[in-house]
């Protein structure tokens, strides 16, 4: 299986997935504006025709960009452990991160398609289709946030603001909420926003917040795309005892609780007295 490419030509693919992702979110756009049905999984997680409009568009353009990469999606089949642990490189997409927050139509929702390799997020790319905002970044290139027809800008995370009074938290809007306040309490004064998708962990890839501490189930495909971006803007993406989230690992796609940050995780986790007792 090929190797991935690096510097001008993976900047170059990053580009066309970023294509793809806005693809796929006119796609979701098009259910969106439209009175739809929503089923339950298995996990009882909700499920639209636009999860699966944006499934296809993604996983039809992926083969075409690069078919000798596998495809492992949220809403693809699923794929033995026994075969995908054979894989250095595949893709992993969510075709529609934030189904709850489409179904309540708040438009927190984005696409996501990640490259990974050896077990890490080589590049990712996470598309907001109702803010029409792109965050990309791959290892060694960077990070950027490209807004419409814009030019695409640079972003990194803050400079570490751990010993700060008043920290700027990133929050889950549908998820643990309870415990996610007794947390935030160790950290006295400090400033909540709550929103949903991958777009929390684009907030600390762009400066926009210190950390986003994650408490409480996620997939791999929900984090792995955004995890590239953070990555390339400078910040950490760790378990709560500061390891850097791999992927593909083990049969269970889901990920251990996670603190995205800017700055040391360490200090972070202890600041926030993680893991807890």
């Amino acid at each position: 299986m090929n190797e991935p490419p690096k510097d001008a030509a993976l900047t170059a693919l990053m580009q066309e997935v970023g294509g793809l992702a806005e693809d796929a979110g006119h796609a979701i756009l098009e259910v969106y504006e439209t009175r739809f049905a929503v089923t339950e999984k298995d996990d009882r997680s909700p499920l639209t025709e636009a999860d699966l409009a944006a499934h296809r568009v993604i996983a039809q353009g992926l083969r075409e960009i690069a078919p000798e990469w596998p495809v492992l999606s949220e809403e693809g089949q699923d794929v033995p452990f026994e075969r995908r642990k054979q894989w250095r490189t595949y893709w992993l997409i969510d075709p529609l991160d934030g189904t709850r927050e489409f179904v309540k139509r708040t438009g927190e929702f984005t696409v996501n398609i990640a490259l990974i390799h050896d077990h890490e997020p080589l590049m990712g790319v996470v598309w907001s289709p109702v803010l029409q905002r792109l965050y990309a970044g791959h290892a060694g290139g960077g990070a950027i946030r490209r807004d419409g027809s814009e030019a695409p800008r640079s972003i990194e995370v803050a400079r570490d603001r751990i010993d700060t009074e008043h920290p700027l938290v990133a929050g889950s809007r549908s998820h643990g909420a309870e415990r996610l306040k007794a947390v935030l309490e160790r950290l006295g004064t400090h400033e909540l926003v709550s929103l949903g998708s991958s777009m929390k962990l684009c907030m600390v890839a762009e400066g926009a917040a210190d950390i986003y501490p994650r408490l409480g189930p996620t997939s791999e495909w929900d984090t792995a795309a955004a995890h590239a971006v953070v990555r390339a803007a400078g910040g950490h993406v760790t378990d709560l005892h500061g390891q850097e989230l791999r992927y593909n690992t083990k049969e269970s796609m889901l990920n251990p609780e996670f603190l995205v940050c800017a700055g040391d995780p360490a200090r972070w986790l202890r600041r926030l007295g993680l893991p807890d007792a």
